[in-house]
């Protein structure tokens, strides 16, 4: 399943981009958060040198319903809010991906982690773009749970093939010699491998659902 990072540049009229900006300094980390049709409610951790500074801005914030500090040190708070603004927190929801925390906010650019299947990554995209959001793609990686994608024989036939040297640039151990260290025929060995490097290509590109018998 893909993991997406993504950059996301809040719009100026909204009060942690408003906050964040003028504290460029400043990090505020959502630890938590949920919403409903237009009201959000979180739990942010504000880091800066200058915390109380930032804190008297909070208070008053257009968009900011209420705020309580629940912790509050020389240059660091932790905060619970409810907000009129939560797009982000929309946009998650709208498009069905799982929010996961911390999201990292500083200077206007909200940095987010979104692990989901690669429509409801699409459709998150597409609630930004409705939204007006701007964003950037950091990066995309594709996670394979080797215990749901192949069976315990086939990961060790790929183990045993990595620590031969089959899988080598150039190859270190060939076919043959691998097949002969299973005491299977050449065949065999190539019927196996491709069972298992199919199961694990299929579940990288999103489609991990075993074919056949090539669990077995």
């Amino acid at each position: 399943m893909p993991t997406a990072k993504l950059a996301v540049t809040l719009p100026e009229d909204i009060w942690i981009a408003d906050l964040s900006t003028r504290y460029p300094e400043a990090t505020f980390r959502v630890l938590a958060a949920l919403t409903d049709e237009s009201t959000g409610i979180g739990l942010v951790e504000i880091v800066a040198t200058g915390v109380g500074d930032v804190l008297d801005s909070l208070d008053g914030a257009d968009g900011v319903r209420v705020f309580e500090t629940l912790y509050r040190g020389d240059d660091r708070a932790l905060v619970q809010f409810e907000t009129d603004d939560p797009l982000i927190l929309m946009s998650v929801r709208n498009s069905r991906a799982p929010f996961e925390p911390p999201v990292t906010i500083v200077d206007g650019v909200a940095d987010l982690e979104i692990t989901a299947p690669r429509e409801r990554l699409s459709s998150l995209t597409d609630q930004f773009r409705t939204l007006g959001l701007q964003f950037d793609v950091r990066s995309v990686r594709t996670t394979i749970d080797s215990e749901s994608v192949v069976s315990d024989g086939q990961r060790e036939l790929i183990e045993a093939a990595v620590e031969k040297g089959y899988y080598d640039t150039p190859r270190t151990c060939t076919l043959t010699e691998f097949a002969d260290h299973l005491g299977v025929a050449k065949s065999t060995a190539s019927e196996r491998l491709h069972r298992a490097e199919g199961a694990i290509i299929r579940a990288f590109v999103g489609d991990d659902a075993p074919t056949g018998d090539e669990r077995l």
